[in-house]
């Protein structure tokens, strides 16, 4: 199936009122993060375009978006090297027109060729960039691109959620985000890590859904036993999904660990919980710490992959991004806001193999109703970045998404892996 997108209109979008500020400072964990923009598409079904037109649609997202920029000054902007210029600043929006039913879309929507589409290209003189998607048949899709320099996840999904309750009527007043990253996490000089993350060419994203009762299935896989109290003690769901993804790649590209390669498995995790007091979901920045769990024998990367000891490893490093860590992190130490789980002095002597996974699950994604009600689907956008993994929970919760972005060579080998395949499906239709 072809899907031709065609932009026919761009603009820039500025706040309704003045801003309150024409700066925003970065904090110590945003100069962490890459230069590149978190893209995530809101699919919506059809509207009735007897009662509203597309460019009444279009109008009226522009017109809110505008209202809720307001109280989002950190988004309006371009990015310097210390912070962001506010200034005289916008957010681009592209109107574009899609040449396809909403429904023929979404019986196969191979997100390696189509899903990009939707999402603004260029975007990097921007902080926030949207695309708004016209289906023939009255569909919406809406592509929001954030530069991960100002944003996580958390705080992307909070801001489309408060953009689409002011569309849908609410009082921008009472959209009240709170702007603490930097009083609570101030910048070092010297601590800038993007220049690290540059962006990578020829990466492949396939999408793979886990139901629920095979994840449970693979919890068995990986619950630890204690023989002493005669208790089982099960992994969560992300822990579970991204040691057994690792272990997946691991197995169908044949790494082997040595003296010359470390493997890691890399964690963001979410710190808002464990400030004093804990940040509300409305905290706006980069909040996010990171786990970094080091595989330290091959028994851990086996073909069958069910040691439970790399679950342990991802249990502990998590574990360690706790209240205590926080505060350590506010003081000035650690210097990076990353704790290392089997670590040694070998670690960094060679070749790193890395596999970083992401979750977006718990966060209100399938909550954003701009009035004709929630998304039939929210996808992932590709990321440049390979051996990474982004999870999503479906819109029913009856199961997760798993993205995975690779190398073309080592998707072939990943995609055809038949442990992978006897858990996850790549079906078609969301």
């Amino acid at each position: 199936m072809k899907i031709d997108v065609e932009v026919i209109s761009r603009e820039i979008i500025k706040p309704s009122t003045t801003l309150p500020q024409d700066h925003y400072k970065f904090s110590h964990i945003d100069k962490m993060n890459p230069g590149w923009h978190i893209p995530l598409i809101y699919f919506y079904s059809v509207v009735d375009q007897k009662l509203i037109s597309k460019n009444e649609i279009s109008n009226h997202l522009k017109t809110s978006l505008s209202q809720v920029l307001s109280n989002y000054y950190p988004l309006v902007g371009n990015v310097k090297e210390n912070f962001i210029d506010c200034k005289n600043g916008g957010v681009l929006v592209l109107d574009a027109q899609v040449n396809c039913l909403l429904s023929e879309f979404l019986q196969n929507p191979n997100p390696d060729k189509f899903v990009n589409k939707f999402l603004p290209e260029d975007v990097n003189d921007f902080v926030l960039a949207i695309q708004l998607n016209f289906f023939n048949c009255g569909g919406i899709a809406i592509g929001v691109c954030v530069s991960h320099k100002v944003a996580d996840a958390s705080s992307m999904i909070t801001f489309i959620k408060n953009w689409a309750v002011t569309a849908h009527g609410g009082n921008v007043d009472n959209v009240r985000p709170k702007f603490v990253g930097t009083t609570l996490f101030p910048t070092k000089d010297g601590d800038d890590w993007s220049s690290r993350f540059s962006p990578e060419k020829n990466i492949t994203l396939k999408r793979f859904v886990f139901t629920n009762s095979n994840i449970s299935a693979l919890k068995e896989k990986y619950v630890v036993t204690s023989k002493a109290e005669s208790s089982r003690t099960y992994p969560s769901r992300y822990k579970t999904l991204s040691s057994f993804l690792w272990s997946r790649y691991a197995a169908s590209t044949e790494i082997k660990k040595g003296p010359k390669r470390s493997c890691l498995l890399i964690s963001p995790i979410n710190l808002r919980k464990m400030t004093d007091p804990p940040l509300s979901d409305d905290s706006f920045g980069n909040g996010a710490g990171v786990a970094i769990s080091i595989v330290s024998s091959n028994d851990d990367i086996e073909d069958e992959g069910y040691n439970y000891g790399l679950v342990s490893k991802l249990t502990v490093a998590i574990s360690k991004l706790n209240k205590d860590f926080v505060k350590k992190l506010q003081n000035g130490k650690p210097d990076l806001p990353v704790v290392w789980e089997g670590m040694d002095e070998n670690t960094f002597k060679g070749e790193l193999v890395y596999f970083t996974c992401s979750s977006f699950c718990r966060f209100p994604i399938y909550e954003a109703d701009f009035g004709w009600g929630r998304p039939v689907w929210c996808a992932a956008g590709a990321v440049p970045c390979r051996n990474c993994t982004i999870l999503i929970d479906t819109k029913n919760e009856d199961g997760i998404e798993a993205w995975v972005h690779l190398t073309e060579e080592d998707m072939a080998k990943f995609e055809t892996d038949k442990e992978l395949l006897t858990y996850g499906s790549p079906i078609s239709f969301p």
